[in-house]
């Protein structure tokens, strides 16, 4: 063989073994990141569960409030707010409404100069509390439609008595 052909065949391994690296690399940095989202989505909804949020917009988040002496809360599955009116929704709340601030200090925030719901919340949210609630929200119900079987079993702790009536 010839020496060019030599450098050439050399030249060709070096490129697909960089290839193959950067592409590993890449697969694992998103398999990561894949895994840490999904830890942030769950404890998303550990925080739906004990945060107030069901007791008003159910455990769905589809408007079935869980207690009845609590007031009606909007169906989130089918709302069209992106994650920054999220935040500022759960944050602030609503005034005229009964969506109560669930951000620590709501009422002198700058991010609240429009004003704070007047519904009181049952616990305070840090910023990253409600930034993990939105990442659940986004990921398992904002325009996610019908409840599903897996949805309920992933609720109630995989307890199989409690969504029987979903497929």
């Amino acid at each position: 063989m010839s020496s060019m052909k030599v450098k050439s065949d050399l030249r060709k391994v070096r490129t697909n073994t960089a290839i193959l690296a950067v592409t590993t690399i890449a697969l694992g940095c998103s398999s990561l990141a894949f895994a840490q989202n999904e830890d942030k989505v769950k404890a998303g909804l550990e925080l739906w569960k004990g945060s107030g949020c069901s007791d008003c917009h159910g455990a769905f988040a589809n408007g079935e409030r869980e207690r009845d002496e609590s007031p009606a809360g909007a169906d989130l599955r089918t709302t069209r707010l992106d994650a920054a009116a999220l935040k500022k929704t759960i944050s602030c709340g609503r005034t005229g409404a009964e969506m109560p601030a669930f951000m620590e200090g709501a009422g002198s925030a700058p991010a609240c100069a429009q004003g704070v719901g007047e519904y009181p919340a049952p616990r305070s949210l840090t910023s990253d509390q409600i930034d993990t609630i939105i990442a659940y929200l986004q990921a398992r119900i904002v325009g996610h439609g019908r409840i599903t079987k897996a949805e309920c079993l992933a609720y109630y702790d995989n307890q199989e008595d409690m969504c029987e009536e979903f497929k």
